[in-house]
């Protein structure tokens, strides 16, 4: 017992919990904690996923073995004060006056000297010189007649000492106060009165009681999401392996929700104007809410942490990306689904669209659109520099911001239950190509970035042109008309045989970009540029690549023109004249209709119309030990500060009658051998017996 007792209050010992709890912490603020699970997968793997849920590195603060750590650090920080407080405390009130004059000459600071008073006078005037100057002093004499003499003993900063204390007693106060305030007792009441997580989903009003904590539940740390005209009073505790369910003794109603942008688009202030409904008096109290500006009511401190969409109602048009789709309009609310019915752009398959957010404000950086494309043929050293120094690279670039409009994202899950996560813009951005573009973004996880598709906007200002040209593109007939209107309209009438080559010639050309004709036995794409690539490779000599593709690109260019027209005929509408404005709409439109066959939905939806409801996200957190925790950091802040710029010294003067005059021998002790200490010596056994400096 005495050997345990001895390794848990020794200094090894809690410096190695300390250096285990750092690590541990590291990995906590490296590593995001309480996400789901899938996150992890997606981000780190299924392996590494597996680790980090075996080793609650997910969880490292809730985790029963950081739990453990803290436990075992408190019991042995306190073991060391137990042992060595009393000592201390015995310490401060010793004078050591009983020291004799042999190990006073073993000391590094010394000086003897011969007095012109009597030892006892000499002890009175320098008890109060010493007394004078802020030393504790305690006289004593020993002895009597000419073998007698007086001893001077007085000490100063015995606060380094009580540091040692505060310090100690600080990383206890501190631990206790965490585990107050951390997992521990939320873990307490699983372990012990049958609370589990809840795992599944549906209305929180349908979770059992075994998923729920109760209202006088001492501490805890969860989250509540009210929007704008409801109210609530369930807070949700992440957990590892699920949820917890926290009774509010109020409900928070949310009557406005306030955002300031800065010119970056991030938020500048968010603040909710609230009344807490009490439910055992039902009193409604009014109050605001803003970030480090939280409400207290009951003991519950109430904290604006963030912002979300509060069931925004939208209005989306389906944009057809294949031939077997039709346009219509769909509305629904963020974080509900709607079914789409075959024929009703899901393809033949059924789907679900799952409606996931809407963003009102997107502000994004447009400087250097120009300069986005990489040499290969260089290495550019600054750019090298620049993108590895980071915050420390003082640049001078200005930025370009500008706000683009809304966006809505959404999910299509498949039968299957697979889905993709669409993100699209409602309005045109022009991106310095010449024409404005939609942009359709795109991404099969959410560990992947957007991949954006680009879709001219016609002289209508909308999508038509383009879809109208998609769908024709997908049409052998109308891809047959626009071949045979554009040999004829390039070639000589009087020479039939270069109309019909050249016929044949675009009619193959177009059916591959439309992805309607292969490119050899062994062909991967499935139309677009790809597709003419692959074609070229299987049947065209290397030398002949650069000429060829020039004479292709010509005739791919000039049958969509031509198809183009056709399509507005239809429409009822002008043909396009040429000019740098249809020149720059047909290249775009070309570079989006070689990459739609990839899109991997039938239809995509545009956001046509919404009605913007916001909501408020409030961390709620009843703290116990955040007193605790509060003296501790002033008690470290004291023992620091007194261990490190206090220093305990102790004086000694022995005087005694030695062939008919006094001598006194002088020490001075430090726990720190400082030049400080030097001159002060030096000044002491001038002002005390006289030794010159």
């Amino acid at each position: 017992m005495r050997s345990t007792v001895e390794l848990l209050s020794s200094m090894r010992f809690s410096i190695s919990l300390l250096t285990v709890i750092c690590i541990a912490s590291v990995i906590g603020t490296v590593l995001k904690q309480q996400e789901p699970a899938v996150n992890y997968v997606n981000q780190f793997g299924p392996f590494w996923a597996a680790v980090f849920k075996a080793a609650q590195l997910n969880a490292v603060y809730s985790a029963w073995w950081f739990l453990l750590i803290l436990a075992f650090l408190v019991a042995s920080t306190s073991l060391c004060i137990a042992r060595n407080a009393p000592k201390i405390l015995v310490d401060l009130k010793a004078y050591k006056e009983n020291m004799r004059e042999q190990s006073l000459q073993a000391f590094s600071h010394r000086a003897q000297a011969p007095l012109a008073d009597s030892p006892e006078a000499a002890a009175q005037r320098i008890g109060r010189t010493l007394a004078g100057g802020g030393w504790k002093v305690r006289l004593q004499q020993r002895g009597s007649g000419a073998s007698g003499g007086w001893m001077v003993a007085a000490k100063t900063g015995a606060a380094n000492k009580v540091g040692y204390i505060a310090a100690h007693s600080a990383i206890v106060l501190v631990c206790v106060g965490g585990l107050l305030d951390g997992d521990l007792i939320v873990r307490a009441q699983m372990w012990f009165d049958g609370k589990t997580p809840y795992t599944g989903g549906g209305m929180i009003a349908d979770v059992r009681p075994e998923h729920r904590l109760a209202a006088n539940n001492p501490t805890f740390r969860g989250n509540l999401l009210v929007g704008e005209g409801t109210r609530a009073g369930t807070a949700i505790l992440n957990q590892s392996d699920g949820i917890l369910l926290q009774e509010l003794p109020f409900s928070i109603e949310l009557k406005k929700f306030i955002v300031e942008y800065y010119s970056t688009g991030m938020p500048k202030l968010f603040a909710s104007e609230i009344v807490i409904h009490d439910k055992e008096t039902g009193a409604a109290i009014p109050a605001r809410v803003e970030v480090n500006h939280p409400a207290s009511h009951r003991g519950i401190d109430i904290y604006q942490s963030s912002f979300d969409d509060g069931g925004s109602s939208v209005r989306l048009k389906a944009v057809p990306m294949n031939a077997a789709s039709q346009p219509f309009e769909i509305e629904g609310t963020i974080g509900g689904s709607s079914r789409l019915t075959r024929g009703q752009g899901s393809g033949g398959d059924k789907m679900t669209l799952e409606y996931t957010g809407l963003r009102v404000i997107n502000v994004e950086n447009f400087s250097g659109l120009g300069s986005q494309g990489t040499d290969v043929r260089k290495v550019d050293l600054r750019d090298s520099i620049t993108a590895r120094l980071g915050a420390a690279d003082k640049t001078t670039t200005k930025k370009e911001l500008r706000n683009v409009g809304p966006s809505v994202s959404y999910k299509l899950r498949d039968s299957a239950g697979q889905a993709r996560e669409f993100n699209n813009y409602m309005l045109p951005v022009d991106m310095g190509d010449g024409v404005p573009v939609y942009l359709l973004g795109i991404r099969g996880t959410p560990a992947e970035a957007f991949s954006y598709l680009r879709l001219p906007v016609d002289d209508q200002g909308g999508l038509d042109g383009f879809v109208r040209l998609r769908l024709a593109l997908l049409d052998p007939d109308l891809r047959q008309q626009a071949v045979r209107r554009y040999s004829l309209s390039s070639t000589d009438a009087a020479r039939p045989e270069l109309a019909m080559q050249l016929e044949i010639s675009a009619a193959r050309t177009l059916a591959l970009f439309a992805g309607a004709a292969t490119s050899g036995k062994e062909s991967r794409a499935s139309g677009g540029f790809q597709a003419i690539s692959e074609f070229m490779e299987a049947n065209v000599p290397l030398a002949e690549h650069p000429r060829a593709g020039e004479v292709l690109l010509r005739i791919l260019s000039g049958a969509l023109f031509e198809l183009a027209q056709i399509t507005r005929e239809q429409a009822a509408q002008k043909p396009l004249e040429p000019s740098e404005k249809t020149q720059a709409f047909m290249n775009q439109a070309v570079l989006a209709l070689s990459e739609a066959h990839l899109y991997p939905a039938p239809v995509a939806f545009q956001l046509k119309d919404f009605t913007h409801v916001q909501a408020s996200v409030f961390q709620v957190t009843r703290s116990p030990g955040r007193n605790v925790v509060y003296l501790g950091c002033a008690l470290l802040i004291l023992g620091v500060f007194a261990m490190l710029y206090v220093r305990e010294r102790r004086l000694w003067v022995w005087l005694v009658q030695q062939e008919g005059a006094t001598r006194a021998t002088m020490a001075l002790s430090s726990n720190r051998k400082t030049m400080e200490t030097d001159r002060e010596f030096d000044l002491l056994k001038e002002k005390l017996i006289g030794v010159p400096r």
